[in-house]
């Protein structure tokens, strides 16, 4: 497709012709044979494109190569696709390559999917790390497992499942991808967390389980102005279908940035599931204003697992200053207020659009974030209290069990659940003309999205990875994922080494930081971290 504002240049300046150009095909047409006449037809307007790119002055290239330079925008549109369906090789696609993609669709038809003639993978490159296996396999592991998030200090602690979806806000994605999301969460016992976009009529119409998310914005829990607002927060937070409240400190795409909806996008429907003026511009700031420090986060917290009646709160994260983290630790351990979760989101997550700068240099990777928050935890001794989920391209019950190597209780996961609904990663996401209905607040192009079918298809894909993932745990010997370790995770170093990773990586013991945290990798930080500022103390 030609980019529309190019278009609309080009209407601009052929309007200007419309009656010459006109004329000339209507002198042509009765002087013509009739097979010659469809010919001028198409002929005439190509000249009259022609004649106007030769004169006008804003496209060097329009200027040099009159008409032909225009399938330059043909082909630097139709780029992604073509590499996607002809040029690439099963491995080669990013953010998701072709095999990744073809495991999620296999798991959310139902259909076979197993691969032939071994590993496409480079068994001896970086792109190859591997899960110790047992010569006594333990199949009489259990056929599946929950996970009790939620402390003594939670009166409604929620056992959930080890698969859920991850933040997606109404707004971002159609009605139908999120009702069919939710559809499926229902079907199939696990959780849907809203995104920070609010809880909409469409969350709650199939009545799966929701984390309702509350970012920088509180969408559905402010007042005029982007304030909190706690008696908003108390009466949609009580609500049986909302299981556990997540706040929203960053994430993966994005880590550090707000954001604003413009009023023109402000639809009736987003207006209500956020709690804004329909019409007017929606901001999401860079940072919170219900607290300034980190000991005001957790008494905050602990305010709003009160205000819920006593539902699992937790801060959903991407690891930036490592300081900034241990501070909250460190707020939690002075104040007695221990959160009820943390989820950690990778660099390598996101779902809608970012800027660049941010989602190519800002935020860590999953892997090195997740050892980082485990080390937090259990160098401070609130591991035990403190559920560790994991975000961030997780699609596969392999990429789940890696994950529970480095720490981690329990995963979400976003794009393969898009995956699931039918996206076929257009990269179209920011631009409203998702071509599968998902990511788009076209009516028409959401027509095409059957929430009956998709929501079928999310469920089977969420239990065929978790079936994924107890194949790994039964050839590892194991009773459940917890009990995979990191040296049970190999990571290749180079064509000719690879180790454990808990022999690349630093695993702190239990305590490690309280009873001396200079000697630990995470001395420094933990030296910078104060609870009365989120600023680094001079050390």
């Amino acid at each position: 497709m030609i980019p529309t504002a190019k278009l609309h240049d080009s209407a601009g300046l052929l309007t200007r012709f419309a009656v010459p150009l006109l004329l000339l095909v209507l002198a042509g047409w009765a002087v013509i044979e009739p097979p010659a006449r469809w010919a001028l037809l198409v002929l005439v307007p190509l000249l009259a494109i022609a004649v106007l790119d030769f004169f006008q002055t804003h496209h060097t290239l329009r200027r040099n190569y009159p008409l032909l330079a225009r399938v330059r925008w043909i082909m630097e549109d139709l780029r992604p696709f073509a590499r996607a369906y002809i040029v690439e090789g099963d491995l080669d696609g990013r953010p998701f390559n072709h095999d990744e993609r073809a495991l999620v669709y296999a798991r959310a038809k139902g259909a076979l999917d197993a691969h032939p003639f071994g590993t496409e993978l480079d068994v001896y490159s970086d792109e190859y790390d591997w899960l110790a296996h047992s010569i006594a396999p333990n199949a009489a592991a259990p056929e599946q497992w929950r996970l009790r998030i939620g402390n003594d200090q939670c009166a409604q602690p929620y056992d959930s499942a080890l698969l859920n979806i991850s933040a997606m806000s109404f707004g971002a994605l159609s009605a139908n991808a999120i009702m069919a999301l939710n559809n499926g969460a229902r079907q199939g016992g696990f959780a849907h967390d809203t995104g920070e976009g609010g809880l909409s009529r469409h969350h709650r119409t199939f009545g799966g389980d929701l984390i309702w998310e509350l970012g920088s914005g509180y969408f559905g829990a402010c007042v005029e102005g982007g304030t909190f607002d706690a008696g908003r927060f108390a009466e949609t937070a009580s609500i049986d279908q909302v299981k556990m409240v997540e706040i929203k400190l960053s994430q993966g795409a994005k880590p550090g940035h707000g954001g604003v909806l413009p009023g023109a996008k402000v639809t009736a429907e987003i207006a209500e599931a956020r709690g804004v003026t329909i019409g007017k511009d929606c901001i999401s700031p860079p940072a919170h204003s219900a607290f300034s420090t980190p000991r005001g986060m957790i008494e905050w917290a602990a305010q709003l697992r009160e205000l819920s009646g006593g539902k699992p709160v937790g801060i959903k994260l991407c690891i930036g200053q490592r300081h900034e983290f241990l501070a909250i630790c460190k707020a939690m351990l002075e104040t007695g207020i221990t959160l009820d979760f943390v989820v950690i989101d990778g660099a390598e997550g996101g779902t809608g659009a970012a800027p660049v700068e941010l989602s190519n240099s800002v935020g860590t990777p999953l892997r090195e974030g997740l050892i980082f928050a485990r080390n937090a935890l259990v160098g401070t001794g609130l591991k035990d209290k403190v559920k560790l989920g994991a975000s961030g391209k997780v699609h596969s019950g392999a990429g789940m069990a890696m994950n529970f190597a480095l720490g981690a209780d329990w995963c979400n996961a976003a794009r393969g659940f898009m995956f699931a609904l039918g996206c076929v990663q257009s990269m179209k996401c920011h631009t409203d003309t998702c071509p599968t209905g998902v990511a788009t607040q076209d009516p028409t192009r959401q027509r095409g999205l059957v929430v009956p079918d998709k929501a079928a298809r999310v469920a089977s894909f969420q239990k065929h990875t978790l079936m994924g993932l107890r194949e790994i745990v039964v050839a590892m010997g194991l009773d459940n994922p917890w009990q995979i370790a990191p040296h049970h995770l190999m990571q290749r170093l180079n064509s000719a080494r690879s180790n454990p990773v808990d022999r690349i990586y630093s695993f702190l013991e239990p305590g490690a930081l309280l009873a001396d945290a200079h000697s630990t990798s995470l001395g420094r930080d933990w030296a910078m971290a104060q609870t009365g500022s989120f600023r680094p103390a001079a050390v």
